[in-house]
């Protein structure tokens, strides 16, 4: 008897185009990525938006995102009011894929009234994508890493 082994990929079936679309609409709504907050950032002006970082001080100091608001999770119910306009978006990050904490931040800004998104790679991304960085030293700039981001050029996604 032969047996066929059923594709580990479509052991369930994608989700019919009107739900998969309603699906990737809302993850886009709630999600951002580096490389799009980078081109917001570097485009002058006001982006629209203001970025939360929403690790610890000594997070803070090893690096961060140039122009970020530093706001860690804990004490956003008691600070975010004096820190941030509820009328302007807010992006937070925290360390990278490995980290909820930007998600925990998120949920706290969210339930306090601001409109929101998740920055998703986090600050790991940031720098591995080779976006100036500042630390208690100052500037500081990685080459972009080739399994994360083109070398030259855009990604075009």
């Amino acid at each position: 008897m032969i047996t066929h082994s059923v594709n580990p990929v479509l052991r369930v079936a994608p989700a019919a185009p009107a739900e998969a679309a309603a699906y990737f609409r809302a993850g886009l709504a709630f999600h951002a990525d580096v490389s799009d907050v980078a081109t917001a950032l570097a485009a002058g002006g006001d982006p629209g938006f203001v970025v939360v970082d929403s690790r610890s001080t000594e997070s803070w100091d090893q690096g961060h995102i140039p122009g970020a608001v530093h706001l860690p999770t804990a004490l956003i119910p008691e600070q975010a009011e004096q820190l941030l306009d509820r009328s302007v978006p807010v992006v937070t990050y925290c360390w990278g894929p490995g980290c909820n904490g930007a998600t925990r931040a998120a949920l706290a800004l969210a339930e306090l009234g601001y409109q929101v998104k998740e920055m998703l790679g986090g600050f790991e991304y940031w720098a591995r994508e080779g976006f100036g960085y500042e630390t208690w030293e100052g500037p500081a700039q990685r080459d972009a890493d080739p399994l994360t981001a083109p070398v030259e050029g855009a990604c075009g996604c």
